[in-house]
């Protein structure tokens, strides 16, 4: 018998595959009139064709549901266009690359079991695995899926870079020469010049390998009907209101005992904008994890320091850990306004407030206040030497510098986004105490970056969260050669000495002479401030007590293929 359940978010499910999809198709139209009624009303729980209704993840079979809500949109599921963390999530899930990360940032293998590089560092050889399989599909033929061989990624990377699909993650083979199949088992690239962050590139979802049967069959929209290689592959989209992925039942990896993975039979994710909704949904049992921390219910659940509220104790784990990304203010160097433009303002800015405070009581302890530039805690180039410290008597003279030079108090533009208001009004109230006048103005967060890119806010809040595990993703942030909107340079730095030591870490390829470089670098970005860094931020995850195999990741990926749901 083939169960379907609709609950109150109507959470669509199916807990055994029907026989065919135009089976499915008929039930789908009969019970779409119930749609709205069960996305509105939380308490209802409606269970057809012998189903019944519960909070637990697991079924009468003891087949087991990770739930989890993105309050962002998921504009699609082609890795080729996996530009930000609502997307690349359930890509991680759905597709695979030559490489992947680990919780340590260390390159491990994924498809391809090794790899070989040349002495110059410029051509590599990846050795592919042969038990690797794209999920199943019709247009693979008789067996309804095939090997994943060399060839399907020379194919998936010429996709990525073809000027007719535009996908935005092209810029990954920038420093490409050349690549190749060399045959079915042999992958080789050539590098224009030696990058050593290159392999980190190649663990990103862009570069994951797709097949050429799907993608290129016109009657296939490949951004909301995706085929790849992960541990779990695509069943249904409701576009903003459930996305679910089935176990893939041929996925190459196991265990360490020798156990197929993943554990899990499906992810299921809701769209509830709403954070403080989803907050709710995930303490009522309704969800199985929430990523980050909302103003709305975050004193609910840590206190000042940090720590879980004892009233959750053994009902919720709270995870932590580094996080790769960098929360600062820009700004704009060649822009017209003048006050912005003066040394002495940013720096009085940035050494005005107490980063230590603003983390205790805004971000109940979560982050990292020992800042320096804009390389944070955990990557190569950065070192805990000379940090900004928080200094009044400094700050008041330098603008009372300014006031005697310019015969007149500096008044500045702060824009931000909604998330961030309470933030902003903080450094407002601290920098009117050494002598500058702060407005906020608060837009919305598209509308912001286009602002930003355009060169039309003198003053913004920002942040990098890194692509790739190497200090030069931050610190391509002020090369000159990456100016927006056409780079990543959104506040028009421009610094030769800062462009010749750039280049040069390019060709340095013993890791500590180039880290000793980064660093450099990075005390160029702090004397000058281009940027005042707030804080290095923190992996923040909170999950229910029967929730295991899910661990945080510097680069916040969500990673589901070992998680187990243990029943309570």
């Amino acid at each position: 018998m083939n169960y379907l359940l609709l609950s109150s978010n109507f959470e669509l499910y199916l807990l055994r595959p029907f026989t065919k999809e135009k089976e499915f198709a008929n039930l789908h139209t009969k019970f779409g009139f119930m749609k709205s009624l069960c996305y509105y009303i939380s308490t209802v729980c409606l269970v057809f064709l012998g189903s019944s209704c519960s909070k637990t993840n697991s079924f009468d079979d003891n087949r087991s549901v990770f739930r989890y809500n993105e309050s962002a949109n998921i504009q699609t599921l082609d890795p080729a266009f996996a530009r930000n963390q609502a997307i690349i999530w359930p890509c991680n899930q759905l597709f695979n690359s030559l490489v992947s990360l680990n919780d340590s940032l260390q390159v491990e293998p994924d498809v391809a079991k090794r790899w070989n590089i040349s002495e110059d560092g410029k051509t590599y050889e990846f050795i592919i695995r042969n038990d690797v399989y794209f999920h199943k599909h019709i247009n693979f033929g008789k067996d309804s899926t095939r090997v994943v061989v060399a060839s399907d990624f020379e194919y998936s990377f010429k996709r990525l870079i073809s000027e007719q699909l535009a996908s935005p993650g092209a810029w990954i083979f920038q420093y490409v020469d050349d690549f190749k199949a060399l045959n079915d088992s042999v992958l080789q690239i050539k590098l224009q010049k030696p990058f050593p962050a290159f392999l980190g590139l190649l663990s990103m979802k862009y570069a994951s390998v797709v097949p050429k049967e799907i993608t290129e069959d016109a009657t296939i929209d490949f951004r909301i009907h995706p085929i790849g290689t992960g541990p779990f592959q695509f069943k249904i989209w409701e576009e903003n209101i459930k996305l679910v992925l089935r176990k893939n039942p041929l996925y190459f990896e196991k265990d360490a005992q020798g156990n197929q993975l993943p554990y899990l039979d499906a992810v299921a994710i809701n769209f509830l904008p709403d954070k403080q909704s989803a907050f709710l949904q995930f303490i009522q049992g309704n969800l199985d994890f929430i990523n980050g921390l909302d103003p709305s219910y975050k004193d609910d659940l840590l206190n000042s320091k940090g720590e879980l509220q004892p009233k959750y104790n053994g009902q919720i784990k709270l995870l932590t850990g580094p996080y790769l990304n960098s929360e600062y203010l820009g700004f704009r160097m060649d822009g017209t306004d003048e006050v912005v433009k003066d040394k002495r303002i940013r720096q009085a800015l940035n050494i005005g407030f107490d980063r230590h405070k603003l983390l205790v009581y805004l971000r109940n302890g979560m982050g990292s206040a020992k800042v320096k530039g804009i390389i944070p805690e955990g990557l190569a180039g950065y070192n805990d030497a000379n940090l900004v410290t928080y200094d009044l008597v400094k700050a008041k003279a330098l603008v009372a510098d300014y006031i005697k030079d310019k015969k007149q108090k500096p008044k500045v533009m702060l824009s931000t986004n909604s998330t961030y208001v309470d933030i902003s009004e903080y450094l407002q109230r601290e920098w009117q105490k050494i002598g500058i006048d702060v407005q906020v103005d608060v837009t919305p967060p598209s509308t912001l970056r286009q602002s930003m890119a355009t060169g039309k806010v003198p003053f913004f809040r920002g942040s990098w969260i890194a692509d790739y595990p190497d200090a030069e993703n931050y610190l391509s942030l002020f090369s000159s050669n990456n100016f927006a909107p056409n780079g990543p340079n959104y506040t028009h730095f421009k610094n030769e000495n800062f462009d010749k030591l750039y280049k040069k870490s390019f060709t340095e390829t013993d890791i500590e002479k180039r880290k000793l470089i980064y660093q450099q670098m990075d005390e160029i970005i702090q004397d000058e401030v281009p940027v005042i860094v707030l804080f290095y931020d923190k992996v923040v995850r909170f999950t229910h007590e029967n929730i295991t195999g899910l661990n945080t990741h510097p680069m916040n990926l969500l990673t589901l293929k070992k998680v187990k749901i243990e029943n309570k």
